[in-house]
């Protein structure tokens, strides 16, 4: 890691509108300690859009994203497409519910948005690889394919009658004998063209997780159900997925259902600010 350095031109600070709503406190905070320490341009966006916008407008500024592990993603996302990631280093200063800043905290960025603030101002650089799919999506952490049950109850649920309805069969209706087997998806997993699984044998799930070392992906199938389940890994820098519909859970979000989708990792690809 390499320390970070006064900022040229500047902090373009973008409070993501999920995060004002739900913790003005924190993102008060953290524009203070900012403001304090550096030349900082506030940007409130309302929207995605405006986010997106502010954040393509940012010239020679250093963005300090404020928000949760979504807001973030989405900013690399974006400037992985416009090829702006080797331009510097990306800061967060997390603000949300714990349970959304799981990202956050495994990268390496204080949860307390006091001490993220600081990193972003006396921090170190950290480069970390990313996987980027063939439909230019980004995983900054990690992936996984989750069995078909619990991608389904990963989903957001909208109350509705009919989603009440199809609450009270499910709990009418039992399960027909051998019903584990929906439960899994039929689908062939390479990794660097090696076939790790394929579709004559259930997979309980894959994850792909990006290298501690850098240069390969981690990749973990698993097979089979009960005691006759067994796991598979590989190091590879390509990993492909085919097969019956699947979703996938890339870092805070649920995406798909897609029948095939190949990630490939990209070492050293972006830098975050993190605690020296």
């Amino acid at each position: 890691m390499s320390h970070a350095g006064a900022p040229v031109g500047g902090l373009l600070v973008l409070v993501d509108p999920v995060a004002r709503r739900l913790d003005g406190e924190s993102v008060r905070i953290a524009k203070d300690v900012l403001s304090a320490g550096a030349a900082a341009k506030i940007c409130l966006p309302d929207s995605q859009e405006e986010f997106a916008r502010a954040l393509a407008r940012r010239g020679h500024r250093r963005p300090v994203i404020v928000g949760d592990d979504r807001a973030l993603v989405r900013a690399v996302g974006l400037l992985h497409r416009e090829r702006g990631l080797a331009e510097g280093a990306l800061s967060l200063v997390p603000v949300g519910p714990t349970g959304s800043l799981g990202l956050a905290g495994a990268l390496g960025v204080p949860l307390s948005a006091v001490a993220a603030a600081r990193a972003v101002l006396e921090g170190a650089v950290r480069m970390c690889d990313l996987l980027v799919d063939d439909s230019d999506g980004v995983v900054l952490r990690s992936l996984r394919i989750p069995p078909l049950r619990s991608a389904a109850a990963g989903s957001p649920a909208v109350p509705s009658v009919w989603s009440a309805y199809r609450s009270l069969v499910r709990t009418l209706v039992r399960p027909a004998a051998g019903a584990g087997d929906a439960a899994r998806l039929r689908l062939r997993v390479e990794a660097d063209g090696v076939v790790l699984a394929d579709v004559d044998r259930p997979v309980e799930d894959v994850s792909v997780a990006t290298g501690e070392d850098g240069g390969l992906a981690e990749v973990v199938v698993r097979t089979g159900g009960g005691g006759a389940g067994s796991a598979v890994s590989a190091r590879a820098k390509t990993v492909s997925v085919s097969g019956t519909d699947f979703r996938y859970r890339a870092d805070a979000a649920m995406t798909g259902p897609v029948r095939r989708r190949t990630w490939t990792l990209h070492p050293s690809a972006w830098a975050l600010t993190v605690p020296r």
